[in-house]
């Protein structure tokens, strides 16, 4: 299948970005970009090691500069980290030249997920409360991707369906 616009996913941690991103890319055949994988291989460091070792300032920065880099590709499905969208620079990149689509999961899950998994840097720090203001917060700017895709109570491959329904409309 020929997109004609990258495929962005976004959303917060945890919320099947990079699962549904592999999925879509293996159905549709096309070349899949995890942008924390990226950034993981480039400085041979884990998301959380950078985070310790050389800042939040630094990963930002460099996220920046590998996300823009990376949606000047074509044809290609594009797994964003969880803060990536929050960057204006970046948003207004998706938003002008890009279908994005936000992998939307109510709180309990989120939690759930951050919780059971040590790799979240962000989360790691953060009380319950304090890591529902970050989704709450996230979830203000998640709006503005071009679609909404419920992620709560269905399978893998009924995400990876209502996206690629969605999409043909465009």
């Amino acid at each position: 299948m020929n997109l004609n616009k990258n495929l962005v996913l976004l959303g917060m941690m945890a919320s099947g970005k990079s699962t549904i991103g592999k999925l879509l890319s293996k159905k549709l055949q096309l070349k899949f970009f995890d942008i924390d994988k990226i950034i993981e291989n480039e400085m041979h460091m884990t998301i959380a090691e950078i985070f310790e070792l050389k800042s939040e300032i630094f990963f930002r920065s460099l996220e920046e500069k590998i996300v823009l880099k990376t949606l000047k590709n074509k044809n290609c499905i594009i797994s964003l980290g969880g803060g990536a969208f929050l960057n204006e620079r970046i948003r207004k990149e998706i938003i002008a030249n890009h279908s994005s689509f936000w992998l939307n999961c109510n709180n309990k899950t989120l939690l759930y997920r951050i919780r059971n998994n040590n790799k979240r840097p962000l989360a790691n720090k953060l009380t319950n409360y304090e890591l529902l203001q970050l989704i709450k917060k996230r979830k203000k700017i998640y709006t503005k991707a071009n679609f909404k895709i419920n992620c709560d109570k269905v399978s893998k491959n009924h995400i990876v369906a209502n996206i690629l329904k969605l999409y043909e409309t465009i």
